[in-house]
């Protein structure tokens, strides 16, 4: 089967009623994005930022993967797929999708504040106190501003081997990730799945400028045609 590497970004979430990462005025939930998404806000204020990854972990709860998440799950009955996704969420996995790479880490797991590898599963509130075996603070296992992306050097391996590109649900502005795309072959199609594109078609690349449930879809019935 050919491989097909989707790269996902906060818009395929936010029909799911997940709000994105961030809005033009450098917030997230009302909060400005380094206090609650760098190691500079953390070490300023850990309970702030243990509270804001509670709630948006019990907001995952809340929500379920929308059609855009379920096409692509789907897709892995004719392409070998991976999901490389900058999202935070478990919406991927949970709509069915085998084979996902989080490259800004995961809501629903912490680490040792010292130990990278140190990681586990978390569903719960994570507070003050609560500590790795080594007796080190447990925080949300984000990538946060400033931090390397260990996920990087794997997604690129990927995205150099695919048949098919899609890009979906970001804005292609957020690097190292928005670099991904200059990897795939020379001969790979690049589809990008945004409502209001930054790029437009031009040679292998074709742009939809369409939320991503409806085109996530449309490319999905392009593929199959296309066999």
């Amino acid at each position: 089967m050919k491989n097909l590497v989707v790269l996902t970004g906060a818009g395929v979430s936010a029909e799911s009623g997940i709000s994105t990462f961030r809005d033009a005025g450098g917030l997230w939930e009302g909060h400005d994005v380094m206090e609650v998404a760098s190691p500079q806000g953390f070490a300023a204020n850990p309970e702030l930022v243990l509270n804001f990854y509670n709630q948006r972990r019990a907001q995952l709860k809340e929500v379920a993967p929308n059609h855009a998440h379920h096409c692509i799950a789907a897709m892995e009955r004719n392409f070998n797929v991976h999901v490389i996704t900058q999202n935070v969420d478990d919406l991927h996995e949970r709509a069915g999708s085998s084979k996902v790479i989080h490259l800004h880490g995961e809501l629903r797991k912490v680490r040792s504040s010292k130990n990278y590898m140190d990681q586990k599963y978390w569903e719960n509130d994570l507070h003050l106190g609560d500590l790795c075996d080594a007796g080190s603070q447990l925080r949300p296992h984000i990538v946060w501003f400033g931090e390397e992306v260990p996920a990087m050097e794997q997604a690129i391996e990927i995205t150099a081997k695919a048949d098919v590109l899609l890009i979906v649900g970001t804005s292609l502005q957020v690097y190292p990730a928005a670099g991904l795309k200059d990897f795939a072959p020379q001969h790979c199609p690049i589809y990008f799945v945004d409502p209001n594109p930054s790029l437009e078609s031009k040679g292998r690349l074709k742009v939809l400028a369409e939320k991503a449930s409806t085109g996530v879809q449309k490319v999905a019935d392009l593929l199959t045609l296309e066999g």
